[in-house]
């Protein structure tokens, strides 16, 4: 029978419930907090992102943040927002005061979006503004009105204050990771010199923006002193290091990381390699230029328009409103300012030289050997489909789900196979490994390519031009719970942090966290990823529930395992912590033996020898 379409098939959402249909519209990915992009940190960024703007305004110096198990609270000392106004610019959609590009002429959001997928989204929402010693304060429910106070007086300082907890409902069982939460207060500050941002008791600033940023996230040696520039609406900071294999870019528009670049990044780039090549009058290979290259790039430009709604990909090309390419504006600012600091700084020109003459010397060794390996590893790739790929790509199209794209590493064929049977064929991809691959500790970039294994993987993440052009947003090494699969994973660390730490940096890599033990009886199963859910659980499902202890993912059945790579997948993000540079931490875990690491090794044996006795 053919279905009625009628008038009652015509449904009108309310604008809370239209966001909760379709988050990702909104706010990208969900995730439950393991990735720095995670739909959770973009809440925070909006609530912070309006701060900002009234910091840009020159209202508000000083941003507070706090974070309380599952709520944030973000209190700001701009203007504050009308009382009479309160309820309506975070419930109501297209209402608010950026549409006036007068009053907010550089800002972030200018959509008046932003805090309303906040509310929708969270299970508890409180908004308070005080300002002529007044103050009014509502309250809300996944976006519903539940309270709003009287205008009261009150001896507080003007500015908002907004209160949030993201809803279970949405985000399941989320966990939020400070560090993310910390990288993103310290790029705001970066940008946004004067400004004085707390979080938990650690106050975030910075006195020289880019300049700062390039000091505190390089951790290798610099070849010559971080070239810094700034004028009205452009500011960059960029050097070469030492040992780097590809380049990097921090990346900003308006205050905003634009992780993705952008318009603004391709022409830095652009502009970098031409002005090179005109002042030593050499017709350089770009990716000579370029590779080894770091870069912090921001840019403010009037109502930029960007790719999403989460803003991390510009697609401006004009400096509205004269209508000046931002091509050729951001040609101009790098040309006239390289040019010169190269004919001033005699010795960074000659370095730079150096660097660019050696890159070009180990192009064309591996060019020659790419040439050599490219026919046996295409025959490779064919006989032992090492890959199975997912329909959608990380940067294919506008799809709402490709931050979801995911790469699983694993080891062994029954992990393999369990996982590419359980996995999503849509956003979930799998690259098998035969055996342990090769220790890549102080090797050169050679090896990529001599190495089948290695050039396979590379290929398949398409690492080659850059993460910018990286075809999963999440590499998730999958190996056993045991000693050789820790071996493996440091292994695999080992390759990315040598050869891609870019990817790493970016908040890309993550290792799967997998069961140590299933418990169950006829009516529940429950897994278990420590000792102690392990009894939490027992405790739970009553008498004598069956316990397994899982040796290998091989053990996990596909039926299992879709559960364990489904929406509530646990990942451990790869955090590069920046007391440790990479050369240490590489040194520490793959280099000559030491009594350091002797002993971390002893000590994770006698974990993994304390579970197996629990069974």
């Amino acid at each position: 029978m053919a279905e009625k379409y009628n008038e009652d098939s015509i449904k009108s959402l309310e604008w809370n419930e239209h966001i909760r249909l379709r988050p990702g519209m909104y706010i990208g990915k969900l995730g439950n907090g393991a990735s720095h992009d995670d739909g959770i940190y973009v809440l925070v960024k909006e609530v912070i992102d309006n701060c900002i703007d009234e910091f840009i305004m020159g209202y508000g110096a000083k941003i507070e943040v706090s974070l309380d198990e599952s709520s944030i609270t973000v209190r700001d000392y701009g203007r504050g927002i009308p009382l009479g106004k309160l309820v309506d610019v975070v419930s109501k959609i297209n209402t608010g005061a950026k549409y006036d590009s007068e009053v907010f002429k550089k800002t972030v959001g200018l959509n008046g979006v932003g805090t309303k997928a906040v509310n929708a989204l969270s299970s508890y929402f409180k908004i308070a503004s005080f300002r002529d010693q007044k103050s009014v304060h509502a309250e809300f429910e996944r976006g519903v009105l539940t309270f709003k106070s009287e205008e009261v007086t009150t001896n507080k300082r003007r500015g908002t204050e907004v209160l949030f907890v993201p809803d279970n409902e949405i985000f399941g069982n989320y966990q939020y990771i400070e560090e993310h939460i910390e990288q993103m207060l310290w790029n705001y500050v970066y940008l946004n010199k004067g400004l004085s941002i707390t979080f938990n008791d650690q106050t975030f600033e910075s006195k020289n923006g880019l300049l700062d940023l390039l000091e505190k996230n390089i951790d290798s040696s610099i070849l010559y002193p971080v070239i810094h520039v700034e004028e009205e609406d452009f500011e960059i900071a960029m050097t070469h290091i030492a040992h780097s294999h590809t380049e990097e870019y921090y990346s900003f528009v308006n205050g905003q990381r634009t992780t993705q670049g952008g318009t603004h990044i391709a022409a830095f780039r652009e502009s970098i390699v031409d002005t090179i090549r005109k002042f030593y009058k050499k017709d350089f290979d770009a990716s000579d230029v370029k590779t080894s290259l770091v870069a912090a790039i921001s840019i403010r430009i009037h109502e930029p328009i960007f790719e999403s709604q989460t803003k991390t990909k510009l697609g401006s090309q004009h400096m509205e409103p004269n209508g000046q390419t931002i091509r050729n504006y951001v040609s101009d600012v790098v040309r006239r300012n390289l040019d010169n600091h190269l004919h001033i700084h005699n010795e960074t020109a000659e370095i730079l030289l150096k660097k660019i003459q050696q890159n070009e010397k180990e192009r064309k060794e591996i060019t020659n050997i790419k040439k050599l390996a490219k026919e046996s590893i295409k025959k490779a790739s064919l006989h032992n489909k090492k890959l199975r790929d997912c329909k959608l790509h990380y940067n294919v199209g506008q799809d709402d789900r490709r931050l979801e794209t995911t790469l699983f590493i694993t080891e062994g064929d029954s992990a393999s196979g369990s996982i590419t049977k359980a996995r999503d064929p849509y956003t979930q991809a799998v690259f098998s490994l035969k055996g342990k691959p090769l220790n890549s500790f102080g090797l050169s970039k050679r090896i990529v390519y001599e190495n089948e294994e290695f050039n396979l993987l590379q290929s398949a993440i398409n690492l080659e031009e850059g993460i910018e052009n990286m075809r999963y947003n999440n590499i998730v090494v999958a190996t056993d719970a045991d000693v050789d699969g820790m071996h493996i994973r440091l292994l695999l660390l080992t390759f990315f942090l040598q050869f891609y730490p870019d990817l790493v940096r970016s908040g890309h890599l993550y290792i799967l966290q997998t069961p140590l033990f299933r418990v169950r009886n006829k009516q529940k199963t429950i897994y278990c990823y420590s000792d102690q859910e392990r009894q939490k659980a027992i405790k739970e499902l009553g008498v004598k529930p069956e316990i397994t202890r899982f040796k290998g993912l091989g053990e996990i059945s596909p039926g299992e395992f879709s559960d364990l790579i489904g929406p509530d997948m646990r990942l451990e993000p790869v955090i590069l912590k920046k007391d440790y540079s990479i050369d240490d931490i590489l040194q520490f875990y793959m280099g000559k033996n030491t009594p350091d690491r002797q002993m971390f090794i002893i000590e994770n044996l006698k974990v993994e020898e304390d579970l197996s006795e629990l069974i």
